[in-house]
């Protein structure tokens, strides 16, 4: 029988504002809704405001019987908050409220045991942007048994000396190709090639797996010293929000549960990605079979 991977993730729960429609969303709890769908026991560590938004966001885990436990709230700062903005290729730029109650997740013993009893810990930049979200996470990854930092990169909500302590502090960490390109710049690389860079950022940072996604040109993967690739699926992109987080999610997911097929799990991570893609919003709901449909397209 396998293993259900046990997965906390660490972050913002927010409200995206879209054009026409507002969804509940933030990279980890996307990351967390989607690792559950695919069978992982996920729980979340945030903060929700004591206000109406934040009642919507409870109630609404609730109804997904996902667990709220872990999940913070805040009679000081209100829910987090998100305006989308799609170009005409349906790729999103964001425009976050500062500050909110996710940058106040306060360390306690609870969730020290959930993240030493988890067999990984993911997170991202924008809880850092703030002293006490940032101090928590940084203790919390003193505990981990493995940890994984999806960049996500917002600006202005990044510093470099920030970025520089998270990927140490990462056994993996996933990429767009932009911010990839940015990572390089930071540590001034004089390469030109993608792969020679991967193994730059990689000793540097003294982190062993990188992943990088690139839209319809899908992904790499740096896993054990060796590199995977994946050109990805044709579909019709509605938009990209969420797309990256369920990539994140996919790849992880079939890691935990198979070490040994690291090329599956990226073919995986790319078609559940894409499957989002084609879908309005950060969660729409998807079945593994699909998943593995589209994959043997």
């Amino acid at each position: 029988m396998m293993k259900i991977p046990k997965v906390v993730c660490y972050g913002e729960v927010l409200f995206d504002k879209l054009p026409t429609v507002k969804k509940i969303g933030g990279a980890p709890l996307n990351v967390a809704l989607r690792m559950n769908s695919l069978g992982c026991q996920t729980q979340l560590i945030s903060s929700v405001g004591a206000d109406q938004d934040g009642k919507e966001i409870i109630d609404y885990l609730n109804a997904l019987n996902f667990p709220t436990k872990f999940i913070q709230p805040n009679k000081h700062y209100p829910t987090g908050e998100a305006k989308v903005s799609l170009d005409d290729k349906g790729n999103a730029s964001y425009e976050i409220k500062h500050p909110v109650a996710w940058d106040e997740i306060l360390l306690n013993q609870n969730i020290t045991t959930l993240v030493s009893q988890s067999d990984a810990l993911i997170f991202g930049t924008l809880s850092n942007r703030d002293e006490t979200s940032r101090a928590t996470l940084l203790e919390l990854l003193q505990h981990t048994k493995y940890s994984i930092l999806d960049l996500n990169l917002r600006a202005p909500h990044y510093e470099p000396s920030t970025l520089k302590e998270l990927m140490f502090n990462a056994d993996l960490i996933k990429f767009s190709d932009e911010e990839f390109d940015e990572i390089t710049s930071l540590y001034k690389s004089t390469y030109n090639s993608t792969e020679l860079n991967v193994q730059y950022i990689s000793q540097i940072t003294k982190t062993k797996s990188i992943c990088i996604t690139m839209g319809a040109k899908g992904a790499l993967l740096f896993y054990d010293a060796k590199f995977y690739y994946c050109k990805g699926y044709d579909i019709t992109v509605v938009d990209t929000v969420g797309a990256g987080d369920s990539f994140l999610a996919g790849l992880v997911t079939q890691l935990l549960q198979n070490h040994n097929d690291p090329q599956y799990a990226l073919n995986f991570a790319c078609a559940t990605g894409a499957m989002v893609a084609q879908n309005s919003g950060p969660n729409p709901k998807i079945k593994i079979q699909d998943i593995i449909d589209l994959m043997s397209t």
